[in-house]
């Protein structure tokens, strides 16, 4: 688990540092220990981690999440949640994770290993007992994070997303923006300095919505418990196995310190299998190798003394540690801190002007340090200037704060805060690029990227922060593919070398290292090989550069997506060209319905080649080569990198997805589509939304039959009905959806909370989680297509109820009542409902294949009457399995025919054989071009 298990270990073994807290008494500056009572000045600006804290805005784990999703009672408690903050006076900021991360992939890859085996415990729990899971296996319902972010800027509670690094643009933002306290549950953060830390998991309001409390941990405490000063964290943190040096290639290192007389020495390796010591165990023993290093600057000693027993890629885990040390020092910076008028700073103990934090007493200031000598160098600190002196924790630090380049400088200088760079000397992540200022460096996007190999040399990523992961992302001035040799040799990754190499160095580094062996460590530890081979989980491909973007709509993407206005795949495919698709509620073992990934990937693949404008471009380059009388050249495939987990597939290698234009209509560029303001440019968005959707129909913009706080609805209904192979949706689960987005209840989600279901359907779970995953990608498609449809419209609030959707559907499946009792004697809302569906199935043929396929087929040819055609005797039917929508098979007709033009037969065909049984012979099939009425 690594440094992600340092959380957990705070809960469970550091009591005193986790201290109930009521915001509402904070705000209004009752203090524990302070004893202040000041009226208000300012609000309690308090920055909130939505990555951690979806459970909790979401509404806690109550148990109809399992059902796809009670939207109005999540509307309802964060409006609750805005009243409460607004009447306390306190001022919430969301901070969504918005960024791709391929440097935390392996990480990601691991977490949807597991939720995909949640996934089919609940599956298998609701067949089997009928109930609602466990809160234990909470999976969050397709679309979450976005109907959160919806409904908050519906309450006017300010969001924001992040683009590259999602803990450095938190901490950045906090530290520019001078919030008071971070809201999270995450390692990175406790490891950092942020001055007030407070709980994400234990948010809760009160049933009246009145108090709002949560946790504050005292991380002043945790050092203590630790015996450890917080300015060597990052060692601490790098040490425990992390995102850039994970705790696999650790492993030999964390055995070593229990030792052979250790009660879990035993354990170490069981069959073929690597086996880590216990989060907690890890903790204490790294916690007590780092107090007794000498000198924390000299990180090559350090390094030196922990690889010591590796057998392999010593120097790439060498370097990989220099980088987890810069990247959390760099987190662990103390922050220029905005304190209100109720935090104002006073002197502690040490005669430091510090911030001290509510809860804390002079007993709490004594940390048991050997080598901490306070009082001097914080009279040394404090005489240099009571800005530089402040810092967040209540206790000076006489240590250095852990730096890469620290030669040069005198111990006066390594010990206080005058080298911590001001507000000015440098941008944080969120601030770089700004959108609204073209005048600075431009998009990060448009950075050059260097090739990766398609292997990775750890289980780590490959593609680390400093990068964001651009692996297939070239400038426009680039053609064709990057080699390997054109690396820079300043750049991280030119210095580690490919996986041959390693391996093939790996027995002359460890005969080197053998005899470096210093310190306290065992010689021979016993520790076999396994514990140093490179643990990969996980497989990159390289792919070819993506289409050059405008710079104006670059601009426009980025800043939308900082704002958290737009969809954040739309920001992902344009500059990194590779999304990460979550898991979702499905049954593997079921055979009648397909993955959500490959449901929609359809849409995706049209939306893609919206975002890249690759019919006006394919269009533009064959008139141009029409005019030079020249062949039409052939066009490059647009090849976007899906990560996906389901059935047959695992997360740990992408999938290579082809960008595809309409075939019916050339759609406008991206800039026309997102900027264009004339009347034409709004119905070519909309008509660009209705196609990705397969939804291109007259009766989907008649509003008298689906108004527009249903068109998501129905465009999504109808692309499940058009799937090609066995049936998803049958009738009366169709009417299910429909009866219950017209329902009064769905706006009373008090009454809904009061329903009993006294046996969940499983069908009617996976069926909700299919129709929420079409939802998440109608909203991509529509962010993508420059929001044809409102987003008021678009929340899924409007027209869906996971627990009244069961409800439905168990009356028309089980009981199978009639329209007018599904629509609770509502004659009005039955004829609605008949409306809705006649719109939904305008066009569509019902004729299918006996067998599903495997996979969604490629779109489909359009299929024009004869006298389109002046070039060809007649139309030419479409190939077999590619009929228009999901209209199935239609053969070519095999009983013969003959063609007639102007009225005179100019020939025959013969046709197949007869069928067997002595059935006659079929008439023939006539073929008119032209005739008397057309003279």
């Amino acid at each position: 688990m690594g440094v992600q298990g340092f959380q957990d270990y705070i809960e469970k073994h550091c009591p005193s540092a986790v201290v109930p807290v009521e915001l509402q008494k904070l705000a209004r500056g009752s203090l524990v220990g302070g004893g202040r009572q000041r009226p208000p000045q300012t609000p309690l600006r308090l920055l909130i981690d939505a990555d951690n804290c979806l459970h909790r805005l979401y509404g806690g784990f109550y148990t109809d999440w399992v059902s796809g999703g009670q939207w109005n009672h999540m509307l309802g408690y964060l409006a609750a949640l805005a009243k409460a903050c607004f009447n306390g006076n306190i001022e919430l900021f969301v901070f969504f994770n918005g960024a791709l991360e391929k440097a935390r992939l392996h990480e990601w890859v691991k977490r949807q290993g597991n939720e995909r085996q949640t996934a089919q415990q609940i599956v298998s729990h609701v067949q089997n007992k009928g109930t609602p899971p466990p809160k234990v296996w909470f999976l969050p319902p397709v679309c979450m994070a976005h109907c959160i972010r919806l409904a908050l800027i519906r309450f006017h509670i300010k969001v924001a997303q992040s683009i590259e690094d999602h803990h450095q643009e938190v901490i950045a933002f906090c530290r520019e923006k001078g919030f008071h306290g971070l809201v999270a549950y995450d390692s990175d953060y406790a490891l950092c300095n942020i001055p007030y830390y407070f709980s994400a998991h234990a948010l809760k309001l009160s049933r009246n919505g009145k108090s709002l409390t949560t946790s504050q941990y005292l991380m002043h405490e945790v050092a203590k418990q630790l015996d450890l000063n917080p300015n060597r964290f990052p060692i601490f943190a790098a040490l425990l196995g992390n995102h850039i040096l994970p705790d696999e290639d650790l492993a030999s290192f964390h055995w070593s310190l229990l030792g052979p007389e250790h009660p879990l020495a035993s354990l170490k390796v069981r069959a073929h299998q690597l086996v880590l010591p216990p989060c907690d165990v890890v903790i204490k023993a790294v916690a007590d190798y780092v107090r007794n290093i000498q000198d924390t600057t000299d990180l090559d000693a350090i390094a030196k003394d922990v690889f010591q027993h590796s057998q392999s890629r010593t120097d790439d885990k060498v370097t990989r540690f220099k980088r987890a040390v810069a990247y959390y020092s760099a987190t662990n910076k103390p922050m220029p801190f905005h304190p209100p008028h109720y935090l104002a700073a006073r002197p502690n103990q040490f005669g430091m002007p510090g911030i001290v934090p509510p809860y804390v007493t002079s007993q709490m200031l004594n940390i048991p340090q050997t080598s901490l000598q306070a009082k001097p160098v914080a009279q040394q600190m404090s005489s240099q200037g009571g800005a530089q002196g402040q810092g967040p924790y209540p206790y000076s630090l006489s240590e250095p704060a852990i730096t890469l380049e620290t030669g040069g400088k005198s111990l006066s200088e390594q010990n206080n805060y005058s080298n911590i760079p001001h507000e000015g000397k440098h941008t944080p992540l969120y601030e770089r690029s700004s959108p609204i200022n073209p005048a600075q460096s431009g998009s990060p996007n448009h950075v050059d990227s260097t090739y990766f190999p398609a292997s990775s040399t750890s289980s780590s990523s490959d593609n680390d922060e400093g990068n964001g992961g651009a692996v297939n992302h070239v400038s426009g001035n680039k053609i064709g593919w990057e080699k390997p040799g054109t690396q820079s040799e300043g750049q991280t990754r030119g210095e580690l070398g490919d996986q041959t190499k390693a391996e093939g160095s790996s027995s002359a580094s460890s005969g080197s290292q053998a005899a470096d062996v210093k310190g306290n460590q065992t010689s021979n530890p016993q520790i076999p090989c396994l514990l140093s081979m490179p643990t990969r989980n996980h497989m990159d491909i390289t792919t070819p550069p993506l289409p050059p973007v405008a710079p104006e709509v670059l601009r426009v993407a980025e800043h939308r997506h900082k704002k958290g206005l737009m969809y954040p795949y739309i920001f992902h495919v344009l500059t990194k060209g590779e999304i990460k698709i979550a898991v979702s509620i499905e049954d593997e073992a079921n055979k009648d319905l397909p993955p959500a990934a490959l449901l929609y990937r359809p849409v995706r693949q049209y939306v893609y080649g919206v975002l890249f404008s690759l019919a006006e471009s394919r269009k533009k380059t064959e008139r141009l080569a029409f005019r030079k009388n020249r062949l039409p050249p052939e066009f490059s495939p647009v090849i976007i990198k899906e990560w996906a987990a389901y059935k047959g597939k695992s997360p740990q290698t992408p999938e290579l997805v082809e960008a595809l234009a309409f075939r019916e209509w050339t759609c406008p560029n991206l800039k026309k589509l997102w900027l264009g303001k004339a009347v034409e440019d709004k119905n070519r968005r909309m008509r660009a939304f209705l196609a990705c959707m397969r939804s291109d129909t007259p009766a989907m913009l008649n509003p008298t039959n689906v108004p527009t706080h249903l068109m998501v609805l129905c465009c999504v209904l109808r692309y499940m009905v058009q799937w090609p192979g066995v049936r998803i949706l049958r009738r009366q689960e169709l009417d299910a959806f429909l009866a219950q987005a017209l329902s009064p209840k769905l706006y009373e989600p008090d009454q809904l909370q009061e329903l009993k279901i006294e046996n969940l359907d499983p069908r009617g779970i996976q069926l909700s989680a299919l129709f929420m995953s079409g939802v998440d990608m109608a909203l991509f498609a529509n962010d993508a297509c420059g929001q044809p449809i409102p987003w008021e419209h678009c929340c899924p609030w409007m027209y869906f109820d996971g627990k009244l959707f069961q409800t439905k559907l168990i009356k028309a499946s089980r009981e199978k009542v009639p329209l007018i009792d599904l629509c609770d004697g509502q004659a009005e809302q039955a004829a609605k409902v008949e409306k809705m569906r006649q719109s939904i199935l305008e066009g569509l043929n019902f004729s299918r294949q006996n067998h599903p396929l495997p996979f969604p087929p490629p779109p489909a040819m359009p299929f024009y009457p004869a006298s389109m055609y002046p070039r060809h005797f007649g139309p030419v039917p479409p190939p077999q399995g590619r009929g228009r929508g999901f209209a199935g098979v239609q053969p070519i007709p095999s009983q013969g025919g003959k063609l007639e033009i102007a009225g005179t037969v100019v020939g025959h065909w013969a046709g197949s054989r007869r069928g067997r049984g002595g059935r006659g012979p079929f008439p023939l099939q006539v073929v008119s071009v032209g005739g008397p009425a057309r003279g």
